[in-house]
């Protein structure tokens, strides 16, 4: 790894970690604020999932704190212990947005389908990029950018998908928003909270996909500057 890399990297991983501080203050701040109407995140879940027509998809809990998220390959909405049986606003915003991305699979919403195909090839890739594109700086600097050039190709995968990862994050909290607000779940106290808490879940989509953007770009410098040099 360059020095420039390296202290890009750096950059943007303090920029990570400080919005993964406000994040969890925010959800631990309203996750003492009780909901009104008193159901908890399983409840919520289960009933958003009804009212958009959607019964084969079950809801349970898994360990971790945040590890909230909706497997499309067995159809379940995994919540926290914290959200699942919580009755707070975290509860709520949570547990609505991993049900908007049940709403994107039941209607085949563009974006997660392109994401879902993206899934075998990422996990393949990802296990070999960094190793190949560290060989390739040194092998570019030597005069031979081409391993350089399958890393960066490599990358290119991973790159595509946090990407695209960002309209499917945005989409499930759109829709999560939506019914939360109109079914009146959230009154008009909540509902500020939810939202704030659910855009600051998306800000680590955001910070996450500019670092991989910007990191990308630079090997290809590399790349092409070993080429100019050779």
């Amino acid at each position: 790894m360059t020095p420039s890399i390296m202290i890009v990297s750096l950059i943007f991983l303090g920029i990570s970690m400080l919005v993964s501080m406000v994040l969890k203050s925010k959800f631990t701040k309203y996750s003492k604020v009780p909901l009104s109407n008193g159901l908890s995140g399983r409840e919520i879940a289960e009933k958003m999932l009804r009212e958009n027509g959607i019964y084969d998809v079950k809801v349970v809990s898994v360990d971790g704190f945040l590890s909230d998220h909706y497997n499309p390959a067995n159809k379940t909405v995994n919540l926290s212990p914290e959200v699942y049986a919580g009755t707070s606003v975290s509860a709520a915003a949570v547990a609505a947005h991993e049900c908007g991305h049940a709403v994107q699979h039941a209607t085949a919403y563009q974006w997660l389908t392109m994401r879902s195909k993206l899934v075998p090839a990422v996990q393949m890739t990802s296990s070999l990029v960094n190793f190949v594109l560290i060989i390739g700086v040194i092998m570019a600097y030597s005069g031979n950018p081409t391993l350089l050039l399958v890393g960066i190709i490599l990358m290119a995968v991973t790159v595509v998908f946090t990407l695209i990862t960002l309209p499917v994050e945005f989409d499930a909290s759109r829709r999560a928003l939506a019914w939360l607000n109109t079914t009146n779940v959230t009154n008009q106290k909540e509902y500020p909270m939810a939202k704030d808490a659910l855009k600051w879940a998306a800000t680590t989509y955001v910070v996450a996909a500019l670092a991989a953007v910007v990191t990308l770009l630079q090997y290809i410098m590399i790349y092409m500057g070993s080429r100019d040099r050779s």
